[in-house]
């Protein structure tokens, strides 16, 4: 079963606006994860425009069915945030549940988790 790692690539942090820059934040982001994904074993990556996460700019969200779903962001749209999303996920992957034991955490992750869902039930 793949995890999924669901890229906002319209995030656009504080300040933007005026740095200059010429891509959203979370474009940029979403291509350093996807880069970082490539190859690594029941992992997917996909984009989207908007998570309705906007004061928490550079916002993830990370996938599976049957498991424990998460909402990360407030990251810098940097290699080793890229690297800290793409590590957790991958442990999120091997996980039974998707939780994933607190020690285990990349340092990138730790304080950019902003909600857990329950899986959804597979019967009414």
């Amino acid at each position: 079963m793949n995890t999924w790692i669901t890229i906002c690539d319209t995030c656009k942090r504080e300040g933007w606006a005026e740095s200059g820059a010429d891509l959203p934040d979370g474009e940029v982001l979403a291509d350093l994860i996807e880069t970082a994904a490539k190859g690594v074993p029941n992992l997917r990556t996909r984009r989207v425009s908007c998570l309705m996460g906007c004061t928490h700019g550079c916002n993830v969200t990370v996938q599976s069915n049957g498991k424990l779903n998460y909402t990360l962001g407030n990251f810098e749209p940097d290699q080793d945030s890229a690297k800290g999303i793409v590590d957790w996920a991958t442990l999120h992957s091997q996980s039974e549940t998707g939780q994933v034991p607190y020690k285990t955490w990349p340092v990138a992750v730790k304080g950019h988790f902003i909600t857990r869902h329950p899986p959804l039930p597979d019967t009414e």
